[in-house]
């Protein structure tokens, strides 16, 4: 089935209204949703994210009255739903970060210059010159909030394992024994709630899927920096070392977005203070700044520092997610 991801730039005047909001965004999709906003007043603008939303909720993205000259926005599927990452965006390029971020810059930047950011498309949103404002996220077919509310259930307890026949907003007997059964196993509170179903339901489906490329998530509590080597084994062998990410606390980065076709990714994690957490015997070139260095030898006659870093397998994959704990790489 062919998705058409739409951004409905619309007023809603059924949607509910957070007290002192000026931008609610409302998510009418299956999919759990992260979303950044930008307010642009030339020379400069404001750029703030994630707002993380579940399907069928609406969350504050601005709480001050929208007066600035334009507004923009972007929102991404969360890492824990199998299959391609979605985007709801337009054609508007703005810098943002992995983790959740506020980044002020002049409007006519080129580019992200800032260490650990880079440009995602976001779309103009047209609030109409009103000061307060709410907007959908929606996908084909169209659903309401309680209707996309459901079909998030369902899409998260597949991203579980648990076969659901159809992702859609209809109760079936089917998802009622899946929820059954998931509410068994995480021993839920008699009194816990769709927040806390959502978030339990997301964090549990991202340690089973594992979305193309390498993501690095960070559950050591600090922030980290991160690089990764990799090995060419066809004709001409050819190391390749690249770095830094900064993976702040609870936050996933995104280190390769395509498919992998390596039997092994080298990891490399240091705290900020350059002490390592994750490192081992494989050894690669890295620099203190921002990198991308070919071949791991001579690391010292080109000025560079040889460092060790750690095999994790990812033979026969496509997609790999390493995990950071307070004592390292976890299984």
């Amino acid at each position: 089935m062919k998705w058409a991801l739409l951004l409905a730039l619309v007023g809603l005047a059924l949607a509910p209204h957070p007290a002192h909001a000026a931008l609610t965004l409302c998510n009418r999709t299956s999919y759990v949703l992260y979303a950044a906003t930008s307010a642009v007043q030339s020379p400069g603008s404001d750029t703030r994210g994630w707002t993380r939303i579940a399907p069928g909720e609406c969350e504050i993205a601005r709480k001050e009255p929208l007066t600035a000259e334009s507004y923009l926005v972007h929102a991404r599927t969360s890492l824990s739903h199998s299959g391609p990452a979605r985007s709801w965006g337009g054609a508007y390029p703005v810098c943002v970060k992995d983790a959740n971020f506020a980044i002020r810059q002049t409007v006519t930047q080129p580019y992200c210059s800032a260490e650990d950011t880079f440009a995602l498309p976001f779309a103009s949103l047209n609030n109409r010159g009103k000061s307060v404002w709410t907007m959908n996220f929606d996908e084909q077919p169209l659903m309401s909030l309680s209707e996309a509310q459901l079909a998030g259930v369902k899409r998260l307890l597949a991203d579980n394992g648990y076969k659901i026949a159809r992702i859609d907003g209809k109760p079936d007997k089917a998802t009622g024994a899946a929820l059954m059964d998931f509410r068994k196993r995480m021993r839920f509170d008699a009194l816990a709630g769709n927040g806390v179903l959502f978030r339990i339901l997301e964090s549990q489906a991202r340690v089973k899927v594992a979305p193309a490329g390498y993501t690095v998530c960070n559950e050591s509590g600090e922030s980290l920096l991160v690089a990764l080597g990799e090995k060419d084994h066809g004709a001409k062998s050819v190391s390749v070392s690249r770095g830094w990410w900064t993976v702040e606390p609870a936050s996933c980065a995104k280190a390769v977005t395509t498919p992998l076709k390596a039997d092994s990714v080298y990891l490399l994690a240091q705290r900020k203070n350059g002490s390592t957490l994750v490192g081992g015997a494989e050894k690669f070139c890295v620099t203190s700044v921002a990198f991308e260095i070919r071949g791991s030898q001579d690391c010292a006659g080109r000025a560079l520092t040889e460092t060790g870093f750690a095999a994790t397998p990812t033979k026969g994959l496509s997609g790999y997610i390493a995990r950071i704990g307070p004592a390292g790489l976890r299984p």
